[in-house]
C-alpha cells in the first residue's frame, strides 16, 4: 500500500472508532445500549475527536499521538471512552503514513514498535494517567502512577503484555490484530450473505467480535472478575458464534441472551479490551483500501434495532 496522508490517517482512525461502537455487540455500549456513565454519543464524539491527532501521525511520534488523542477526548467528554483504541492505532497509524507502508502494514508496524523510546513511554504514561485508566498496572519498574520513566514504551508494554491485551500487541507486534482479528474481519466481510454491503461489514464486525472474543479471553474483564470469569465469557462466545454461523432465529435470541449475561450495574463483564483489538482490525482494512470510504460511513450509522 502507498502511505497515507494525514487526512487519510485521520479518517481511518475516526471511521474505525465509529464502525466499532456503531455495531451492537455483546456486553458494549452501542446505539442501543448504555452504560449509566458512558453513552453512544459519547463514543461518536470521541471518534471525531481524535481525529486531528491522528492527522499529524506520521510526524509525531506514537506517545505524542496517544497524548494529543487523549486530551482532545477529555475535553469532549467526561469519561475514558477509547484510551485501548487510541494505544493500538497510533502506532498502526504511524505506520500506515510512513514510507515502510509501501512493504506492508504488518512490517511496518514491528519498525515503529522497534523505534518506541523512552519519551513515547512517558507521553503514554501522561496520558493514561489522564484517562483515568491504569492500563499498565502496578509494576516495580513500570507503574504509570510514577513520575519517573526509564523504559522504552514497548518495554513498558512488554511488562504489562501478561494482564492486558492491548499491551501485547507492543509485546508481540500485534499478533492478535493480524493474526487473528484481521482475517475473521477479513473472512466474514467476504463471505457475507447480506445483499446491502454496509449491514454485510456490520455483521462482519460482530463476527470478528466474537471469534476474538472466543479465542483470546478479555483483560479488562480478567482485571474486574479475575481469570476464570473471562475464560467463562470466552467460552460463551464460541458458542453464541456457532449459533450466529448456523444463523436463523436461534443466532438472534442467544446474542440477546449473552448480551443480558454481561450487563451489571457496576460493567464488571464489559468485553471492552476486545471491542478495542476490533477497531485495530477496522483500521487496517479501511488503510489498506479492501473496505470503501462510503460503505464504512453507512455501517457506521447508528442502528438500534435488535439482534
Amino acid at each position: 500500500m502507498r502511505p497515507l496522508t494525514g487526512a487519510e490517517v485521520a479518517r481511518a482512525a475516526t471511521l474505525a472508532c465509529l464502525l466499532e461502537a456503531g455495531v451492537a455487540k455483546p456486553g458494549n455500549v452501542s446505539p442501543a445500549a448504555g452504560f449509566a456513565d458512558t453513552t453512544y454519543e459519547d463514543f461518536v464524539a470521541s471518534a471525531h475527536a481524535i481525529g486531528p491527532a491522528f492527522a499529524g501521525a506520521g510526524r509525531a511520534g506514537v506517545g505524542e499521538t496517544v497524548l494529543e488523542a487523549v486530551r482532545a477526548t477529555r475535553r469532549t467528554v467526561a469519561t475514558n471512552t477509547n484510551l485501548g483504541m487510541v494505544l493500538l492505532l497510533a502506532p498502526l497509524a504511524r505506520a500506515a503514513a510512513g514510507d515502510g507502508a509501501a512493504q506492508g502494514l504488518r512490517r511496518a508496524v514491528a519498525r515503529v514498535l522497534a523505534g518506541l523510546t523512552v519519551e513515547d513511554a512517558r507521553l503514554a504514561y501522561e496520558a493514561i494517567r489522564r484517562a483515568g485508566a491504569g492500563g499498565l498496572g502496578r509494576v516495580e519498574r513500570a507503574d504509570v502512577s510514577g513520575a519517573a520513566v526509564s523504559l522504552t514504551l514497548r518495554e513498558a508494554m512488554a511488562l504489562a503484555a501478561g494482564r492486558d491485551s492491548v499491551a501485547r500487541e507492543y509485546a508481540t507486534g500485534f499478533a492478535v490484530t493480524f493474526g487473528l482479528a484481521l482475517p475473521a474481519l477479513r473472512a466474514a466481510w467476504r463471505e457475507g450473505a447480506a445483499p446491502v454491503e454496509a449491514d454485510r461489514l456490520r455483521a462482519a464486525v460482530l463476527s470478528c467480535f466474537l471469534s476474538v472474543l472466543a479465542e483470546v479471553p478479555d483483560t479488562l474483564i480478567a482485571r474486574k472478575r479475575g481469570p476464570d470469569a473471562a475464560a467463562r465469557v470466552s467460552a460463551r462466545a464460541a458458542e453464541v458464534l456457532g449459533a450466529l454461523r448456523r444463523g436463523g432465529a436461534a443466532a438472534g435470541r442467544e446474542l440477546a441472551a449473552f448480551d443480558a449475561e454481561l450487563r451489571d450495574p457496576r460493567h464488571t463483564l464489559n468485553p471492552g479490551t476486545t471491542a478495542d483489538l476490533v477497531a485495530a482490525a477496522l483500521f487496517v482494512v479501511l488503510a489498506e483500501g479492501e473496505v470503501p470510504d462510503a460503505v464504512a460511513s453507512a455501517a457506521a450509522e447508528p442502528s438500534r434495532g435488535g439482534w
